[in-house]
């Protein structure tokens, strides 16, 4: 995820990122703008076109149309900000969850047992990488450190890895509490700590692989394209050749903004904006570790 200064508008408005839309508009951009020149040449010189011109009432139609298109954009935006947010208040928690996790099994368990301590040391860290590796679509690698954990050696990357690894993190509480390490009532607390992870999981699983429907999305990016490309037609008789750059900056707001919906609405990729998610599996793994 980005990190900037919002109050520092030079850095803003004049540094060009890789990610800026700017940049991955730029060949569109000239296209529309050398498109705009060729129709406002053939209206002007070939055409003749003056004032008095029906054409010059074209606008009109983008004027209605502009309120609908701005609607959409508006919606769509917030749509995919709400996909990103959530995303993030769904990390926020398994943050949360996993120190909660922590503090209790740390006050819970027998100092003596350096066995079990080990083990959720590294397990509710492991959970937060897994789940990061799992919503990335790659082929989980699970890394453990110099201490033995022969369960663990069991995780089979092929399958639903997060499962896996709060399965195990279950199956060692059960057994504490059959070897009377643990009461049912810690046993009943411990319970709802883990089941949380599952429910964040399938919270983020159902982000991920829920896009926005493909019908929508295709709609407003040709609605897009036809209200940009139809603009130069009724335009050049009031805007002359200046109607280029005036339409190439048009679809230069209403291309970012679809832009920017389709980066932010899933929040768990590789692109600048998504989710920091390799940094808060770092930190519940060093927070863990200061606990356990």
């Amino acid at each position: 995820m980005k990190i900037y200064n919002p109050k520092d508008w030079y850095n803003v408005l004049f540094h060009i990122q890789k990610s800026d839309t700017l940049r991955r508009l730029f060949p569109y951009m000239v296209f529309v703008a050398l498109f705009s020149l060729g129709i406002a040449f053939w209206e002007i010189e070939y055409l003749h076109l003056s004032q008095n011109s029906w054409v010059k009432n074209v606008p009109v139609m983008h004027t209605l149309l502009g309120f609908a298109i701005s609607m959409l954009l508006v919606f769509r935006t917030n749509t995919a900000y709400d996909r990103w947010w959530e995303g993030r208040r769904l990390w926020g928690s398994l943050v949360n969850n996993s120190r909660n996790l922590a503090l209790k099994l740390d006050v819970m368990l027998d100092t003596e047992d350096k066995s079990s301590r080990n083990f959720f040391r590294e397990t509710i860290p492991l959970y937060a990488s897994v789940l990061k590796d799992h919503l990335q679509s790659e082929v989980t690698r699970v890394a453990l450190d110099e201490t033995d954990h022969p369960e663990l050696d069991n995780i089979d990357t092929r399958k639903h890895v997060p499962n896996q690894v709060a399965g195990l993190m279950m199956q060692r509480i059960n057994t504490l509490y059959k070897h009377g390490k643990l009461t049912g009532d810690q046993l009943i607390t411990l319970n709802g700590e883990l089941s949380s992870f599952t429910d964040i999981c399938g919270a983020c699983e159902r982000i991920k692989n829920t896009p926005i429907p493909y019908s929508y999305s295709s709609f407003i990016k040709k609605f897009i394209f036809i209200y940009v490309m139809t603009l130069p037609f009724g335009y050049v008789v009031l805007l002359g050749y200046y109607v280029a750059p005036i339409v190439t900056f048009v679809f230069y707001v209403l291309a970012s903004l679809e832009l920017v919906a389709e980066e932010i609405e899933d929040p768990f990729g590789f692109d600048p904006n998504d989710l920091p998610m390799d940094k808060m599996a770092a930190n519940i793994k060093k927070h863990v570790g200061e606990i356990i």
